[in-house]
């Protein structure tokens, strides 16, 4: 796992765990198909929240065994959900995907209604075949700036030294894995249980789609009450599941004052917040750091957003695979594929899965966790900054210019026997990738559907 010892050393904990627990890896020649070591990051980020959590359960002296299956957080980096006896529709838009233009490539995500909604003011209420014909004849980076610029989400295609140099890649690169800054004063009245450490933990989770979602399935696995606060008329489609088991879904809208004063009345109560709002529109709503700090002093406050903390686009609407198409990764598995004649060789070719969404979530798990150990131990809170454009520069490290093997395949071994009974019908889960003693995972209740509960602990 080469990226093991940096995100220890981001969490400000390496010489803990070479002092004390032991992390083994199964199935460590497990790989994924990609130009870039996904399966390694996939294990380290999870074993990092699995240390982490063994740190807050049992102290810094833990001298225990964190065991992650390899192949089995690669799965995860996917979906963890299988249906029994029916099927999950697309997770895409039937317009979001890879165009060309005129001098390249653009991605457009349009999975939320009002981002298609200004891609089609924009473009015309055209279909796939309509939209390429028109995307053709306009350059990247004009479409990109028009539909970003009236609130949508795009990404033109760069190369690594296009990202290098441009404004937004510069500041990123002055930018850690994982931004900390402490405050004195807090305290932490929540005890870690042995077999359930997290239980009676209160995580706020204002969050969506996927980074944010999968840092509060992890706390939410181990016994934190975590609530998730979604916006009116917010919907994810049936891929939800995935991300919701154990969490309670409540509905909120914070143009309100009646609700947004709610919500703060909640983050007074919490003693985690996790949250992927744009910086200028927690801002907007008076809850910058010091009105957080204000609200809660104990507060662990963990944040993430798509492509940096620091520059222009700190602020810039951005998911997994439009933070692909920007930071280079697209094109570099495009060039590879072109070396090796693959039929897809001329066009962008992202990788396997949405590993920047899973890591950066795996990494958001680590850092609350961390905070919170932070808190016990030093009587300080903490609060955390994380991006999927920084787990990006983190993953390219290792772009390699062949493809790996084809993964492992799938056996019947890998899905946990244990029935899930959805709104959506019957799953089964993958088995977790992650075992630590005494510590049991799973999750008190299954997932539901969004809006379904009242926004209380």
């Amino acid at each position: 796992m080469v990226f093991l010892k940096p995100i220890l050393g981001a969490l400000n904990f390496e010489n803990d765990w070479r002092q004390g627990a032991m992390i083994h890896v199964k199935n460590d020649h497990a790989m994924s198909s990609d130009v870039f070591a996904v399966t390694s990051l996939a294990s380290s980020s999870i074993a990092a929240a699995g240390l982490a959590l063994a740190h807050y359960a049992f102290g810094r002296q833990y001298q225990g065994q964190i065991c992650v299956d390899q192949h089995l957080a690669y799965r995860w980096f996917s979906s963890s959900v299988r249906p029994q006896g029916w099927a999950l529709s697309s997770p895409w838009d039937d317009i979001a995907g890879d165009y060309q233009t005129s001098d390249g490539f653009i991605r457009l995500h349009t999975n939320a209604p009002h981002h298609r909604k200004v891609v089609t003011n924009i473009l015309g209420d055209l279909d796939r075949a309509g939209i390429a014909e028109k995307v053709a004849n306009l350059e990247a980076d004009e479409l990109e700036t028009m539909i970003v610029e009236n609130g949508g989400a795009a990404a033109k295609m760069m190369n690594f030294e296009e990202w290098a140099t441009h404004p937004q890649g510069m500041a990123l690169s002055e930018e850690p894995l994982i931004t900390w800054q402490h405050f004195a004063g807090g305290k932490l009245d929540h005890k870690p249980h042995l077999a359930r450490p997290l239980e009676g933990l209160k995580v706020l989770d204002l969050t969506r789609i996927i980074a944010g979602p999968v840092a509060t399935r992890f706390l939410a696995q181990y016994g934190a009450n975590v609530l998730r606060i979604d916006p009116k008329g917010w919907d994810e489609g049936e891929h939800i599941i995935d991300m919701i088991p154990g969490k309670s879904c409540a509905t909120l809208d914070l143009k309100a004052p009646a609700d947004l004063a709610h919500l703060k009345t909640l983050i007074s109560q919490s003693d985690v917040l996790i949250h992927g709002y744009r910086a200028d529109a927690l801002e907007r709503l008076g809850l910058d750091g010091p009105s957080l700090r204000a609200l809660n002093p104990s507060l662990i406050d963990i944040a993430h957003n798509a492509y940096g903390w620091s520059g222009p686009w700190r602020n810039r609407r951005g998911f997994d695979s439009l933070v692909q198409m920007s930071t280079g990764i697209a094109v570099w598995g495009m060039h590879v594929a072109q070396g090796e004649r693959s039929q897809i060789s001329q066009k962008p070719r992202p990788m396997s899965v949405q590993a920047l969404d899973h890591a950066t979530g795996y990494l958001i798990a680590a850092s609350a966790l961390r905070g919170l150990s932070h808190l016990h131990d030093c009587g300080e809170a903490s609060s955390a900054r994380l991006s999927l454009a920084r787990t990006a520069e983190f993953l390219k490290t290792t772009a390699q210019d062949q493809f790996d093997a084809d993964p492992m395949a799938e056996s019947p071994e890998d899905v946990s026997p244990d029935m899930e009974n959805t709104p959506l019908g019957p799953i089964r889960r993958l088995k977790t990738p992650l075992h630590i003693d005494e510590i049991k995972p799973f999750w008190s209740k299954p997932a539901g559907l969004l809006h379904q509960s009242r926004p209380e602990f």
